[in-house]
């Protein structure tokens, strides 16, 4: 079973520095129907414009993915971490605790695109900690693991049985990943154009999927696909 959740039925919201769209209920946008799925709680897809960002803000008992499409970010916490960010790029965070950070454009002019997701850990206290992964030269028509809950195959490690995969395609390449038995899955568009087991999707759009048992992606253009897999 799969539903389509399109990028125009996203929440939204505009400040000025920031373009913001809400696959889930966040901040002043509540949809009790769209309160996340499963263990997946947030995908906000930001805009921010040259020289915006979100000042230093609390988080914590929550695993927090950034992944960057274009532009730059800077990130500062009080872990002690503070580096730039490029597209590419997966930053993860886990509040646990609690921590403090904040997320700016470094560059005056320039926009950066990013998703920020956040994802329910399995029990709550956790240590906080960062961690990055880079994809910038990998490989189209593959899915590249980017989390699992045991840091296997050179992913990150959270703190949650979630496996985050990333999937670039150009147009006609074919890749298909499996589900196993009760396991569920959400696919967010990052960018382009694909099909999934032959639906139409979009940039922005996502796609709720349970009881199946593959999913199979075809590229329509250059595209970047992200598969959450999930008990």
């Amino acid at each position: 079973m799969t539903k389509i959740r399109k990028a125009n039925d996203r929440g939204a919201a505009q400040h000025g520095w920031l373009d913001t769209r809400f696959t889930f209920s966040f901040a002043d946008y509540y949809d009790p129907q769209h309160m996340g799925f499963r263990s997946l709680r947030v995908i906000n897809d930001d805009r921010i414009a040259g020289g915006g960002g979100f000042d230093t803000h609390p988080h914590r008992d929550m695993e927090i993915i950034t992944y960057v499409l274009s532009g730059a970010l800077e990130h500062k916490d009080s872990m002690g971490n503070g580096r730039v960010i490029r597209p590419g790029e997966f930053q993860y965070m886990a509040a646990g605790t609690g921590v403090y950070h904040s997320e700016f454009n470094p560059s005056p002019s320039e926009p950066v695109h990013l998703l920020q997701m956040w994802v329910l850990p399995d029990k709550r206290g956790y240590e906080p900690r960062y961690a990055e992964k880079k994809v910038v030269d990998a490989k189209t028509g593959r899915f590249h693991l980017i989390t699992s809950k045991t840091g296997r195959d050179g992913s990150l490690a959270i703190n949650q049985d979630t496996e985050l995969l990333l999937g670039k395609f150009k147009a006609g390449e074919q890749v298909s990943h499996p589900l196993r038995p009760r396991r569920h899955a959400w696919v967010h568009v990052a960018e382009g154009d694909v099909e999934l087991n032959g639906q139409k999707l979009t940039g922005g759009d996502g796609v709720e999927v349970s009881d199946e048992q593959e999913l199979q992606f075809t590229g329509r253009s250059d595209a970047q696909v992200l598969v959450f897999d999930m008990n």
